[in-house]
């Protein structure tokens, strides 16, 4: 009996920290509502996967401002790409896509808002999660390295009506490769790239969500911004599918080259020409 009323004291001390004033209060009526699925609205033509700029045709600079040497790496691997390979495309064996490329939403996005942090989700090659620091921080003096980037935001009431509008983002410290989309055109291999966001609804329609991104980086001899909108899943109870980028990828890697698992189980090349990887560690076949 003792024990039991031990118990229930407990239960009622805990219900009463959580809803103790400044303890775990969360007035989620002062962020914009964000709940739901998230599409990617894509306006790309030419088909292929999408683009970094929706507004553009996949597989071309997109009006990128390319350096002449990241121009003349991006040709190259177009080149490389319709002879069979994957040029500069990472993702090809598993890598996950990190910043921009997840917020091109291949997948169905998911945004969790909380005071501390805001949590962007995608589930494609892995079960990419940005996390938006809005805790107030500073830059650590050592910002760490991720795909994803380091990423440290402030929620922002343009209208002064005491209720959020708008989320402004700054992500840095990355490490690659990485490219903008799956076409391969390229970020600087330095990864020093900056990422510069305005997150907010449409101001006419609230299931469409903007996302405005400045990219800074030494392939550009300039400043990119570019413009993506989602849509909002109508359906109220969404289905998310599984992406497990290792299952049924065929893909091998070697050194500087992509190689296939042929349907025997055999490497196979992917392009013309292709070289044999160096099989110095191996016995010779017998014949």
């Amino acid at each position: 009996m003792l024990a039991r009323s031990t118990i229930g004291a407990m239960a009622v001390a805990a219900a009463m920290a959580w809803t103790a004033p400044g303890a775990f209060a969360f007035d989620d009526a002062q962020y914009p509502n964000l709940k739901g699925q998230w599409i990617g609205v894509r306006q790309n033509t030419g088909g292929g996967q999408p683009s970094f700029d929706p507004y553009k045709k996949w597989g071309t600079t997109q009006d990128a401002p390319l350096t002449p040497e990241y121009r003349a790496l991006f040709e190259a691997n177009l080149k490389e790409q319709a002879e069979g390979g994957q040029g500069t495309n990472a993702t090809s064996t598993c890598l996950p896509p990190g910043m921009p490329m997840v917020m091109n939403a291949h997948s169905p996005m998911e945004i969790i808002v909380l005071p501390e942090a805001t949590y962007i989700r995608v589930d494609h090659i892995r079960d990419t999660r940005r996390r938006i620091y809005t805790d107030g921080r500073s830059w650590p003096a050592e910002v760490p390295e991720g795909f994803d980037g380091y990423s440290i935001g402030q929620w922002i009431d343009t209208k002064g009506s005491g209720h959020y509008d708008l989320l402004e983002v700054e992500t840095r410290g990355f490490k690659g490769p990485r490219s903008y989309d799956a076409s391969g055109l390229p970020l600087h291999r330095d990864n020093q790239s900056v990422f510069r966001e305005r997150i907010y609804l449409d101001a006419a329609n609230p299931n469409l969500l903007h996302d405005d991104i400045t990219v800074t980086d030494h392939g550009l001899t300039e400043p990119w911004t570019v413009h993506k909108t989602y849509r909002r899943n109508a359906q109220p109870q969404p289905i998310w599918i599984e992406y497990i980028c290792g299952e049924g990828n065929r893909l091998v890697r070697i050194g500087n080259e992509n190689y296939m698992e042929g349907a025997d189980g055999n490497l196979m090349p992917t392009r013309k020409g292709q070289p044999a990887p160096d099989l110095s560690f191996f016995p010779s076949a017998k014949k």
